[in-house]
């Protein structure tokens, strides 16, 4: 039985790399879905790899849209009856030149609400065996957030509902300039980033029982730094950045970790390193 895979955010960048790799792993061994919110941007990232004797099928996902991420969700359960691996990589850009408090609500909506929408649709579907990963960032550990918020983030009972309502109530004190006096780092970025590992670690907490028993690995991942649009207005010197298809080998790496691999789980990694969540 062929494998299936999606990987949301795939039409640029890092995305399309993670789409070109899988291809070229799996062969015509799996079902790649590259999905994007622009059709005509995801159908000509498919052509595009079609030119280099690819196969990936394109469907539409905005990660924004419950009603999308559902029809994404229920057209792979009709049509392969459940999926072999999900990367969540789809993320909304920031600019440095446009304040915080503008985009700080379509940016967690994306980065965090849709990371949540994603995982709420497809968690049912895994297959044994199934690898579920989210891209985040090194920026995802709790060593960049003062102590006293980090119980937002952390413990036994923690729910994506409550990480979803803290993400939240982050955005309105963004957007009434108090995110700062509330011990907020400056750079949405960062509890945007603790807010996915987080919601990760619940999602691997909540199914531990099931995917130890069924073989399942859930994890977070950092890329590194990658020459991609969405960096390049945020450093001066990308000299050290990794090209996307670069980047991809450890992320398609920890995708595809081979059958009866029982760690990381419910881990962020970096270049095949744990980074601790503690900090």
């Amino acid at each position: 039985m062929s494998k299936v895979a999606i990987v949301t955010g795939a039409n640029q960048g890092l995305g399309l790399a993670l789409v070109r790799s899988l291809c070229q792993t799996w062969g015509d061994q799996g079902v790649v879905y590259l999905t994007a919110r622009h059709q005509q941007r995801g159908e000509a990232a498919v052509q595009q790899l079609q030119t280099e004797e690819l196969s990936p099928q394109f469907h539409l996902l905005d990660v924004t849209d419950e009603e999308s991420v559902t029809s994404l969700a229920e057209f792979l359960k009709q049509e392969h009856g459940g999926v072999d691996l999900v990367i969540s990589n789809a993320a909304a850009r920031i600019s440095p030149t446009i304040p915080p408090a503008q985009q700080v609500v379509q940016f967690i909506d994306t980065n965090n609400h849709g990371t949540h929408r994603v995982i709420n649709a497809f968690m049912p579907l895994l297959n044994d065996g199934a690898r579920f990963l989210i891209v985040a960032s090194s920026f995802g550990s709790l060593r960049h957030l003062p102590k006293a918020l980090h119980p937002k983030f952390t413990g036994s009972q923690l729910t994506l509902e409550a990480v979803e309502a803290t993400m939240d109530e982050y955005a309105q004190l963004v957007e009434a300039g108090q995110a700062g006096q509330a011990g907020w780092p400056e750079w949405i970025n960062i509890p945007s980033k603790i807010g996915q590992v987080a919601a990760m670690r619940v999602m691997a907490r909540m199914m531990k029982d099931e995917t130890e028993r069924r073989d399942i690995l859930i994890n977070a991942v950092c890329p590194g730094l990658v020459d991609t649009a969405a960096s390049r207005p945020w450093f001066a010197d990308m000299s050290a950045a990794q090209t996307p298809d670069q980047a991809a080998v450890d992320v398609v790496w920890l995708a595809t970790l081979p059958a009866g691999t029982k760690a990381p789980y419910g881990e962020l990694t970096q270049h095949r390193q744990i980074i601790p969540f503690g900090g």
